[in-house]
């Protein structure tokens, strides 16, 4: 199990208690993440003892290290039995944590482990915090070698669509914002273009960053790599994206993951440039990591380095993604809970 329950309503976790034991509750769990309940150290031990079984068993199926122990990657199970991720990655001026969503995707993006392999269930709010408040709780306990000790950024980039679970993600933001304290400038929502809900967080009163999965720059393309292009074509992300940077004034990124011999020619580029200059966009390049039901390659360095060098002779603001985890499937378009 992995679920904060609602800072707003936590009485009934200490029944018969005195009113200050939730706020003493809401401190552990939103404020000082611990690891386990017995680290509560103020709360008496018998609510301790009844609290780990309801609502604090922090239970990793399988942990998984990289990059000299700056990557980490968690394995969690909920009670029903379904599986989820999530990455923590540092850097010497920042740890970012890459959280999921749902419980695999059902959008079936081509190049995707989560979509080749389906989709079990949307995570609640609770569940989806409860993986930050887990990232702090650990970090707080094994620092990264060379890193911050707290967890600066956040990334609604792991497994599922987040904008296909609004209102559970949107629950999510306000914890972490409000209660946990995270910057909405160091937060970034990431879509494949389910254009209803970028305009639904254009009108949120929290100024997230907006990464778009564009991939291809027509219809065509795009449509055969991301087969909800059908229903959200590249004319209606393009408006929904235009009207978040409009309404929020938060520079919107363009993701392109370069697969050889798909998407990363001279063509693409040049394509690819009036949508970015439109939207005052930074395109960020991603090398496609191994997935197992596709036969699709990464591109070249020689191929990256060509697009990007188009770009910028087409005035865009262009760079590439650093990769981290590959080797332990936690690098982008990786994850699919696998044990």
């Amino acid at each position: 199990m992995l679920y904060l329950a609602d800072p707003d309503h936590l009485e009934p976790f200490v029944p018969g208690e005195p009113a200050f034991r939730a706020a003493q509750l809401h401190e552990w769990l939103y404020e000082h993440p611990v690891l386990t309940t017995e680290a509560m150290t103020n709360l008496p031990a018998p609510l301790r003892s009844g609290l780990s079984d309801r609502l604090w068993p922090f239970a990793v199926d399988v942990e998984q290290r990289s990059d000299s122990d700056t990557t980490r990657k968690w394995l969690f199970r909920s009670p029903d039995g379904v599986a989820f991720e999530a990455v923590l990655m540092g850097y010497p001026n920042r740890v970012t944590l890459c959280l999921s969503s749902q419980a695999g995707c059902a959008l079936g993006c081509t190049f995707c482990a989560t979509g080749q392999f389906g989709f079990d269930r949307h995570l609640e709010a609770g569940e989806i915090v409860a993986q930050l408040a887990f990232a702090r709780a650990h970090l707080a306990a094994e620092p990264m070698p060379g890193c911050p000790d707290r967890v600066s950024n956040v990334v609604f980039m792991g497994m599922g669509e987040p904008l296909a679970n609004y209102d559970r993600v949107r629950e999510s933001l306000r914890r972490m914002i409000e209660v946990m304290g995270i910057s909405a400038r160091a937060i970034t929502v990431s879509t494949v273009g389910v254009t209803p809900g970028i305009r639904r967080l254009a009108d949120e009163p929290w100024r997230v960053n907006l990464a778009v999965s564009l991939h291809a720059a027509d219809d065509d393309l795009r449509g055969r790599l991301l087969p909800i292009n059908r229903r959200y074509p590249l004319a209606d992300v393009e408006s929904a994206a235009a009207e978040f940077f409009e309404k929020t004034g938060r520079r919107v990124s363009l993701e392109w993951t370069m697969i050889d011999g798909v998407n990363d020619n001279e063509d693409q580029a040049v394509k690819l440039a009036p949508i970015a200059r439109r939207l005052h966009a930074h395109v960020n390049l991603i090398a496609m990591n191994p997935t197992p039901l596709t036969e699709s390659m990464p591109s070249s360095q020689e191929r990256i380095d060509s697009f990007v060098a188009t770009l910028r002779t087409e005035g865009v603001n262009v760079t590439v993604r650093d990769t981290r985890g590959r080797d332990i499937d936690a690098a982008c378009g990786q994850l699919r809970a696998r044990s």
